[in-house]
């Protein structure tokens, strides 16, 4: 089955969906660097490379009506995100409507939209999600909300997405959420030492004490440290990861409990002082370093030795932009049982529009 790519990044989603028997066959993005990320990834995968297009969407010459069974894209997240200033002005928003503007032009047979869950969950943004849905319908197609957390789909990172899923027949089920998630620290057993090659991206931000700390329960939330940069809990799923890393928002790992299991992490004590009343630290451990570009990468679920294209800055832009191969493969799977035919039958009140995998938060309203 074809795909059509939208906002295609460095290809996260489009591997994803290649896992689960598709092909892409046309791409665009504005970003140079992560379509040649992308491309490369596909030639050392000995993968059929599709047709690439750089630049404007709005201005890009578009396949054929019908030339593709599936249009997927992330569509920019900022204008939605909780991280971001949720501003409905944001011109970046405007983009999701650039991605239906596509769908009705190709008329496919399913279209996958990729965004922040704040656009499924938020109050703010309940009038946007039905609009979409709206609109979806108003094509012809059945649209359905997804959210996701990639944590529970084998990604070592607690990374929250919306999928809205529109089909003309058949309903896209619930994934079955896999068993025990992946810590950070079985993920990273998998590259080579820090600093050896194959994992000597080194980002040279120093990690120094913030002077006005702000706490939170876990050490491993609030702001100890410059920038918003925080440290990652090596025995269990890493937060979301930021498009904003390669500087002093570059999370931080303490490389001594990471290779001494025994070895308690000196955020640990240093959150239990400060929470005793203690003065920030004048300077922290040498052990404190922050993550590479290929750690990064691992724990965004791209395969170990992905080469990524651009700056350090760019390298880490695009991995943080990105939706995680597993989670988009997890859809793509669900997505493929549908336009096969194959899907089981689910029975939908009306009033069910959201599925939401993690912690069981409920229903969206229609």
């Amino acid at each position: 089955m074809n795909c059509v790519s939208l906002y295609t990044g460095c290809g996260g989603l489009d591997l994803g969906f290649s896992e689960a028997g598709f092909k892409t066959i046309w791409a665009n993005d504005m970003d140079s660097f992560a379509l040649e990320t992308y491309g490369n990834e596909l030639v050392r995968r000995k993968h059929e490379i599709p047709e690439i297009s750089c630049g404007d969407i709005a201005k890009a010459d578009l396949p054929g009506r019908n030339s593709a069974d599936v249009v997927i894209g992330g569509p920019p997240c900022q204008g939605f995100s909780v991280a971001g200033r949720m501003d409905p002005d944001d011109p970046r928003s405007k983009q999701v409507w650039e991605f239906f503007r596509v769908v009705e032009r190709l008329d496919p047979t399913a279209f996958v939209m990729e965004n922040v869950k704040a656009l499924a969950m938020n109050t703010r943004w309940s009038g946007m999600i039905s609009a979409l849905e709206a609109k979806g319908e108003s094509l012809g197609y059945r649209c359905r909300v997804l959210v996701l957390n990639a944590a529970d789909f084998g990604v070592p990172q607690l990374r929250e997405r919306m999928f809205l899923i529109g089909t003309k027949s058949g309903v896209v089920t619930r994934p079955v959420i896999r068993g025990k998630r992946v810590t950070v620290r079985e993920a990273l057993s998998a590259l080579p030492a820090y600093g050896s090659p194959g994992n000597d991206s080194v980002c040279k931000a120093k990690v120094t004490a913030a002077r006005f700390p702000v706490l939170r329960k876990s050490p491993y939330a609030g702001m100890l440290f410059n920038g918003q940069g925080r440290p990652i809990d090596l025995d269990g799923p890493a937060l979301t990861l930021p498009a904003s890393m390669g500087g002093n928002r570059t999370p931080i790992i303490d490389q001594l409990a990471l290779e001494k299991r025994s070895a308690k992490p000196w955020v640990v004590g240093y959150h239990g002082r400060l929470l005793a009343g203690a003065s920030p630290a004048a300077e922290v451990p040498p052990r404190l370093r922050r993550l590479t570009v290929e750690e990064a990468a691992c724990l965004q679920g791209f395969p170990v030795g992905m080469r990524f294209s651009g700056s350090q800055c760019a390298k880490f832009r695009q991995i943080g932009n990105s939706v995680p191969p597993a989670l988009g493969a997890v859809v793509a799977a669900e997505l493929g049982k549908v336009l096969r035919g194959s899907s089981d039958t689910e029975e939908w009140r009306g009033d069910q529009k959201c599925w939401v995998a993690e912690d069981a938060v409920g229903y969206g309203a229609a």
